[in-house]
């Protein structure tokens, strides 16, 4: 281990319990060892889950949020007495890597609640919610502490939570820590003054309108968290630790009005001097540590930082506050370890809270210990598995219900949180592979299919791997995307069981001298059948540098690609134009609202141009240089956009060799264009029929 990450290894203590490194496995939706959205029970998936990286030298764990009360069916955790014993028997079994684990616990989502459609229906009509209840109660998931709209869907508002249901969830927490207190947990976490959760939204100003005894001054606003952390003390003992996941600043200007780094703005949540305040007189009301970031779900960004988020972003603020109280501060958001140790060493914090690197490699931590930095497969930010909760427009949640019950899987790792359906099974017979197309698809495929045992060719039409993928990692604040794409070239390279031939396209696939034949040739941009199109460049071309633009640059195509070519233009100063057909940018499933609503703030912030609701019918060559581009609104309505420079970023359609066969299989884009997600999960699916 290098020696600038030695403070990251150093033991540390909340209250009395003795934390072998500085390292929190931070919790995550979906990763909850009672299961998720669903009737609780003792998750055998999430417990292998945390297992296997206990094993794998994290100090301390705090597993995904809990609700004390099921979202579905209403039943109480501690009730479950069965799912307790069979949590103890994983606490000595954990116990023994010499990790320790906090359960977190949560009151609710009141109007944070992501509900889809037919969520939202139910929530919104009495008669129909009173039918679901016994199942699904969504009026009461989404209870706030005063009528406010849900920030998912924002014509529905929320119903004010009762005081006899306040009460409840008090005793719940209380009930739920006791027993697992008994059950050899090293700690509870209460969930969460943080994030613009339920208890989060008692503390705020702008969603605690309330003129009873938990509304209107400091000590009421904060009287939920504080009587929360006093029932559990007096349950369990002022000797158990009790952590609080906690916002320090909530970056939020308004309802769905996040406040981007840097940014000027009036905040309508918690601000610093609030938060120096809040912080002491949380600690004196019992709480033992701060889990702490930044955001709410109105600037969800901070909490579930993008690729376009700084590194380190939430470090300052966290740092600050931890000069207003005595007990331990862990800060979270694209943390680096370098920062992470420095920062500890320095005393600024006291540990470093990590989460989607965990679901991305297991064993990082044990790669940095032993020195292989090179080997740990990099998060890249992305979403596309562990949180694919999306909205534009008037949409609500558009997310598929697979994903809504799934969360915390890994578009770049299909076997966290599947461990049962992603498997490497060693082949029963060794085949010769040939796989066409060295993209990442391509490339997961030759993998996988080499650690089944098989041998495995893959013909790469140009002179290096990597197919689109590093065009889609060329701007700047993709660093971890170049990254990936060095991780698997080194993975491609040490492997003795893959070979790689390049500047080999491939026409015909039975000629190639192969038992078995992965098609993994991607896809190619759509052209629009527009007059004068030729004068565009396609997207691949500029992100790889063959094209120099001018200042002005219209971009037709605001989806996530488009989005992100703006972003880059702005960042080198120039003047970006976006041009979408949708009523708004990135109007796609699985792209995280974290990451689209990042964007789209940044656009309206720093006055980006942008036409929404406008077809391209023409480009043309401008009299005084540049180009025209006509565009039409939904009425037919015609207008031109004067630009030095045309980008065309309209989207893929497949382009395999072949079609499958016997024998051939094809994979990712080259069968549907999608995501890197689907292109990974492809992969490992293609390689695992061989």
């Amino acid at each position: 281990m290098e020696k600038k990450y030695e403070p990251l290894f150093t033991p540390w203590k909340i209250r009395g319990v003795e934390i072998k490194n500085r390292i929190v496995l931070c919790p995550m939706g979906g990763t909850s060892l009672f299961g998720w959205m669903e009737p609780c029970h003792f998750d055998k998936e999430a417990a292998a889950f945390f297992l296997e990286r206990a094993k794998n030298n994290v100090g301390l764990i705090i597993p995904g949020i809990a609700p004390v009360r099921d979202p579905m069916g209403g039943r109480w955790l501690y009730t479950n007495k069965k799912m307790f014993s069979e949590l103890a028997v994983f606490m000595e079994e954990l116990h023994k890597t010499g990790a320790k684990l906090f359960v977190q616990l949560t009151a609710g989502f009141g109007r944070s609640m992501a509900l889809t459609a037919p969520l939202a229906k139910l929530a919104g009509n009495p008669v129909l919610n009173a039918l679901a209840s016994p199942v699904m109660d969504a009026a009461y998931l989404t209870a706030a502490p005063s009528k406010l709209p849900n920030r998912w869907a924002e014509d529905l508002t929320t119903r004010e939570m009762k005081k006899s249901e306040i009460d409840r969830i008090v005793r719940a927490f209380a009930e739920t820590a006791r027993l697992c207190m008994a059950a050899g947990v090293d700690g509870v976490e209460v969930h969460a003054v943080h994030e613009g959760y339920l208890l989060d939204q008692f503390t705020m100003k702008y969603t605690n309108k309330r003129t009873d005894e938990y509304g209107g001054s400091f000590e009421n606003r904060y009287r939920f968290p504080v009587e929360i952390v006093k029932a559990i003390k007096a349950y369990c003992g002022e000797d158990y630790p009790v952590s609080l996941r906690y916002s320090v600043v909530s970056k939020t200007k308004g309802f769905c009005e996040g406040a981007l780094p840097g940014e000027d703005y009036v905040e309508v949540g918690r601000d610093m001097e609030e938060s120096e305040r809040a912080a002491k007189y949380l600690q004196d009301a019992g709480y033992d540590m701060l889990n702490a970031d930044n955001g709410t779900y109105d600037a969800w960004y901070w909490p579930h930082p993008p690729a376009y988020m700084p590194l380190n972003c939430n470090l300052d603020d966290v740092a600050h506050i931890r000069r207003f109280v005595d007990i331990p501060v862990v800060c979270a958001g694209r943390m680096t370890p370098e920062t992470g140790a420095e920062a500890i060493g320095s005393g600024r914090i006291d540990a470093m809270g990590v989460a989607r690197q965990f679901l991305t490699d297991p064993q990082w931590v044990t790669k940095l210990i032993e020195g292989r930095e090179n080997e740990i497969q990099p998060c890249i930010c992305c979403h596309n598995g562990c949180f694919t909760m999306c909205k534009y427009g008037a949409s609500a949640n558009d997310q598929d219900l697979a994903d809504s019950i799934h969360m915390a899987r890994c578009a770049l790792n299909p076997q966290t949180m599947q461990s049962k359906k992603f498997r490497i099974v060693p082949a029963k017979k060794v085949k010769r592979v040939a796989v066409v197309g060295g993209g990442v698809g391509g490339m997961e495929a030759a993998r996988v299919a080499a650690m089944r045992g098989h041998r495995v060719t893959i013909y790469e039409k140009t002179d290096r791997l990597g197919g689109v993928f590093v065009a889609a990692a060329a701007p700047d604040f993709k660093e971890n995307d170049r990254r990936l794409i060095s991780w698997y070239i080194d993975r491609i390279g040490e492997d003795p069981k893959i070979s790689v031939r390049f500047n080999a396209e491939i026409h015909d696939v039975n000629a190639l001298d192969a038992d078995e034949v992965i098609v993994a040739t991607g896809a190619v941009p759509v052209r629009l059948p527009v007059p004068g199109i030729e004068y565009a460049s396609e997207a691949c071309d500029y992100l790889l540098g063959r094209v120099e633009p001018g200042q002005r640059v219209a971009i037709i195509g605001g989806g996530l690609t488009g989005c992100e070519i703006a972003y880059d233009l702005y960042n080198k100063g120039k003047e970006p134009v976006i041009i979408e057909m949708k009523d708004d940018l990135i109007a796609a499933k699985g792209v995280c609202l974290a990451n689209s609503s990042y964007l789209r703030d940044f656009f309206r912030l720093n006055k980006v141009e942008t036409h929404l609701n406008a077809k391209v019918t023409a480009v043309s060559e401008a009299p005084g240089g540049g180009y025209t581009v006509t565009v039409a609104d939904r009425s037919g309505k015609s207008a031109g956009i004067h630009a030095d420079t045309v980008i065309v970023s309209a989207g893929y359609r497949p382009a395999p060799l072949c079609p499958p066969g016997r024998h051939v299989q094809v994979i990712g884009d080259a069968d549907a264009v999608g995501n890197l997600r689907t292109v990974v999960w492809g992969a490992w699916e293609a390689a695992m029929r061989i």
